[in-house]
């Protein structure tokens, strides 16, 4: 009797693929649409958060409304929470309505121990150079945060949106739903290493790109710093093949610049 091998879990082996859930017009489509739906989600959540909070808000006009909200840390702390269910919302409906498994699409999977400490030490080294050249460029990314700590009715609301809201809905968005909609396109037709490892850098690059050009109240400089932070959550997301690993990350890296934030206003 001939001795029968097993099947091998090597990815060099090539081994049939699903279709992608998005096509190539899809998936430019989904991205397009996906960064306007970012940005309208916040003009929708602020408008809200707006009516319900701002004085005389039935006298204001949508403009006053979208000005006089966009500057008041209270409203702009409930528009973020706002703009995160619609996006998620927004996210499963789309999943879903391609035929695909959300959970498994968005890698909301656990993740081992070891890479979670590996990972925290990367973004531990790249906190502390990015402090550093910060210092000695002299500049303040958080600048921004300034008019929203002084008129923001309680400092742990403006800390929930922050630190634990935004990491959440930005990550089910850029290393969610975009990157695996990209990395599907690249990934090639057969299932193997070399073709996954094209379709992740490529989803990783591309992702952080997006990512970093949406965040409009900062500079160039921030702008470079953040393209490679994201770029660490990619690798996060492809290490630990989960979703969870780089939401975890994205809110202690908000944490720890919110904290710092905290030491010099008070």
């Amino acid at each position: 009797m001939l001795n029968q091998t097993p099947p091998s879990d090597d990815l060099t082996i090539n081994q049939p693929k699903k279709l992608p859930v998005f096509s190539h017009f899809g998936t430019l489509a989904l991205i397009v649409g996906m960064v306007i739906a970012f940005f309208a989600s916040q003009l929708v959540g602020v408008y809200l958060a707006g009516k319900l909070l701002l004085p005389a808000a039935d006298s204001l006009t949508v403009g006053d409304t979208l000005f006089l909200g966009s500057n008041d840390g209270t409203i702009v702390s409930v528009s973020i929470i706002i703009s995160c269910v619609i996006l998620t919302l927004l996210s499963i409906i789309i999943i879903r309505s391609k035929g695909g498994d959300v959970r498994q699409y968005l890698a909301l999977t656990p993740f081992s121990l070891t890479t979670g400490l590996a990972l925290l030490g990367i973004l531990l080294l790249f906190m502390m150079g990015s402090q550093a050249l910060t210092y000695w460029l002299d500049v303040m990314p958080s600048a921004f945060v300034d008019p929203l700590y002084q008129s923001v009715s309680s400092v742990w609301l403006l800390m929930l949106a922050l630190v634990i809201i935004a990491p959440i809905y930005e990550e089910l968005v850029f290393r969610g739903l975009l990157w695996s909609a990209i990395a599907g396109q690249f990934s090639g037709t057969q299932v193997n290493e070399k073709s996954e490892r094209r379709g992740a850098v490529i989803a990783s690059i591309a992702t952080s790109i997006i990512f970093a050009t949406i965040h409009l109240q900062y500079g160039f400089y921030e702008i470079s710093t953040i393209v490679l932070l994201a770029l660490i959550f990619c690798y996060a997301r492809i290490k630990s093949g989960s979703l969870l690993l780089p939401i975890l990350l994205h809110m202690l890296n908000n944490g720890v610049a919110m904290w710092q934030y905290l030491l010099q206003v008070g």
